[in-house]
C-alpha cells in the first residue's frame, strides 16, 4: 500500500515507500504535491507550479539529497531576507524601505541565425 495524500502524514510508510520503491515514492509524492496545488486558489496554482518546478530542478541537479536540501533551504531563505523577500516587503508596507522598481521591460537581444553564415 501506497501513502496516500492527506492532512496526516505518515513518516514511517513514506521513508518504507521511499527504500523500497523510489519510482513508487516519487510517483506518490508528485500525486500528493498535485493534490495539495489543486487546492489552492487558482489565481495561485500557476505560481506554486512555477516555484515545485524550481525545486525539482534543484534536487535533480544536487549531487546528493543533503545538497538539495541546503539548496532549496537557502532559496527559502533568499525569499524571506532577500532584497526583494518577505522582510522588505514588511518594511516597506511601514514605510521603513523603498522597494526597488521592478522593471517591466527588457532588451532584446538579436542573434544571428546559423543559417545565415
Amino acid at each position: 500500500m501506497s501513502p496516500q495524500p492527506s492532512r496526516s502524514f505518515d513518516f514511517d510508510e513514506w521513508s518504507r515507500l521511499a527504500r523500497e520503491d523510489p519510482s513508487g515514492f516519487e510517483a506518490c509524492r508528485s500525486r500528493a504535491i498535485e493534490d495539495l496545488i489543486s487546492q489552492a486558489p487558482g489565481h495561485r496554482q500557476a505560481r506554486l507550479r512555477g516555484l515545485q518546478w524550481q525545486i525539482d530542478q534543484v534536487r535533480a541537479t544536487s549531487g546528493t539529497p543533503l545538497a538539495a536540501c541546503l539548496r532549496i533551504s537557502n532559496m527559502m531563505w533568499e525569499s524571506v531576507t532577500g532584497s526583494d523577500g518577505l522582510i522588505a516587503r514588511m518594511e516597506a508596507l511601514r514605510g521603513e524601505r523603498r522597494l526597488p522598481r521592478r522593471r517591466q521591460s527588457a532588451k532584446i537581444l538579436k542573434f544571428a541565425s546559423p543559417r545565415s553564415h
